[in-house]
């Protein structure tokens, strides 16, 4: 029996890994294989693959899996640009470039028509521009900040997904990485435990959240102040529920934080730090025959958090040298944000986004960068005018700001994770984005990336500065539905 072969390989794969113990993310893959091993038990009675192997039977076979491959490719670079003055956080006002690397093995394997398990292997290289800082909304999503962390391949998702159906009508659905049934009920319940992204399912925009063949801005790729849970490579535990409807859909979502800003360590007491998730979104055609996605999200994070307030304070009294906000971290702080998120088709070949976020600003920022407030707009366009109709124009603004405790923080010398000027002469961070991808065939694209920041880190003193960007895509996946057609072929 092929599911029996299956599990005898899960099984193998905990023994090996448990001889292994030294391995990298040893305890990682182990979780993968076990919940393989456990989950996939059920199947065993449902399994009626006979020796001969009837076409319907491989049909169902070979479309339980999914396996997939990608990697983006970015260079970026500056010119030179005026600066009065830069401290350790600053991007460097000498003309620079780099190059970063992103690769991801996506793999899948449905266990029943209910549930499926998934497991992502990546990579991560190269650098950002100033090592991805001095700029609050950077210029580069696929940037891990911190380059101490090395390019070995790390699993980036491991998770369980079930579906309960809760109506008996059902319709189509496009088989991806993270979902992999192509018809599912109207009315479900989703329900993911493991290794995620958090906004793999949060805040989500198809105008402005694809950072491969899209924009390449944090703050453009998501709301700049969803200060989300995760590591530092953006990915952390958690339990997430999904209602669908006909017409709206609403979620949460349980996540672990870090164990410091910017860390890459989990804390897993829940009782004194995790995440809190809210979204709500809505499906209307505010223009006719023009859909029309509205979300609403809310966030509550708990974590061990300093206080730019606290911090000033103690600089200001002498206590501190310089402002340090890491001295005065407390566990149980909570930073909560709010933010809004539409998108619009406007004709069949051109769409617009925009976004609004809000955080309370008074912690610091702790997992994703530093924005407080943002504000964006864009749109992109697809190029069957020219008869390019696999191509893409896009073009965004977007302008962020910190709270007044964030800013004087940083006008006294403090630093953050990602800003840290020295000084501060405070003005709001301005970024114009616009890009166009060609698609050169198949899977394989290529793009050209303009990005115009006004006040860099929110300072009057450094900018403006102009980043050029040029960026290769590729991405392939295993058509298991040709072996059904091989397979039909043989039984003839």
């Amino acid at each position: 029996m092929r599911v029996l072969q299956f599990n005898e390989f899960a099984l193998a794969a905990v023994f090996h890994l448990d001889a292994n113990p030294n391995g990298h993310h040893h305890k990682e893959l182990r979780l993968f294989s076990l919940l393989i091993l456990v989950w996939s038990l059920p199947v065993l009675a449902q399994d009626t693959t006979t020796p001969g192997g009837s076409t319907a039977e491989s049909e169902s076979f070979w479309n339980r899996f999914w396996i997939s491959a990608q990697g983006n490719f970015i260079r970026q670079q500056h010119s030179t640009f005026p600066a009065k003055y830069s401290g350790l956080n600053s991007l460097q006002p000498d003309a620079e470039h780099k190059t970063s690397r992103i690769e991801t093995l996506y793999t899948g394997f449905q266990i029943t028509k209910q549930l499926e398990i998934l497991c992502d292997v990546e990579s991560a290289g190269g650098a950002g521009l100033s090592n991805a800082l001095g700029i609050a909304g950077f210029t580069n999503v696929d940037v891990v900040r911190n380059p101490t962390l090395g390019e070995e391949p790390y699993v980036s998702r491991v998770m369980l997904h079930y579906t309960l159906p809760l109506s008996k009508e059902t319709t189509e659905a496009t088989r991806n990485p993270l979902a992999l049934a192509s018809i599912v009920p109207v009315r479900r319940l989703e329900i993911r435990l493991g290794k995620m992204s958090t906004v793999d399912f949060f805040d989500l925009n198809s105008v402005g959240n694809d950072s491969h063949l899209q924009f390449m801005n944090w703050a453009v790729v998501n709301n700049g102040a969803y200060d989300y849970a995760a590591d530092t490579r953006g990915y952390t535990y958690g339990l997430v529920f999904e209602y669908y409807a006909r017409s709206w859909a609403a979620r949460f979502g349980e996540m672990l934080m870090p164990t410091v800003a910017n860390g890459i360590q989990l804390d897993w007491n829940l009782a004194r730090a995790r995440g809190e998730n809210f979204e709500v979104e809505y499906h209307t055609d505010w223009i006719p025959k023009r859909p029309t996605i509205v979300r609403a999200l809310g966030f509550v994070n708990h974590a061990n958090m300093g206080s730019y307030r606290d911090a000033i304070h103690g600089y200001l009294t002498g206590k501190d040298a310089v402002p340090d906000v890491t001295l005065y971290r407390k566990q149980g702080r909570v930073k909560y944000g709010f933010g809004f998120n539409v998108e619009q088709q406007l004709s069949p070949l051109w769409r617009a986004y925009g976004r609004l976020g809000w955080n309370e600003g008074a912690n610091e920022s702790f997992a994703y960068t530093e924005i407080d407030r943002t504000a964006q707009i864009g749109s992109d366009f697809r190029g069957n005018p020219w008869r390019r109709s696999g191509d893409k124009l896009g073009a965004a603004f977007v302008t962020n700001g910190i709270s007044g405790d964030h800013r004087q923080y940083l006008a006294l010398g403090g630093l953050g994770f990602i800003l840290g000027d020295g000084a501060l002469n405070y003005g709001l961070e301005k970024i114009l984005e616009t890009y166009y991808t060609a698609h050169i065939w198949r899977g394989i694209s290529a793009a050209v990336d303009y990005q115009h920041v006004t006040n860099p880190g929110y300072n009057r003193d450094r900018g403006p500065v102009n980043v050029v960007s040029f960026r290769v895509h590729v991405e392939d996946a295993i058509p298991f539905d040709k072996f059904r057609g091989r397979n039909q072929g043989t039984s003839k």
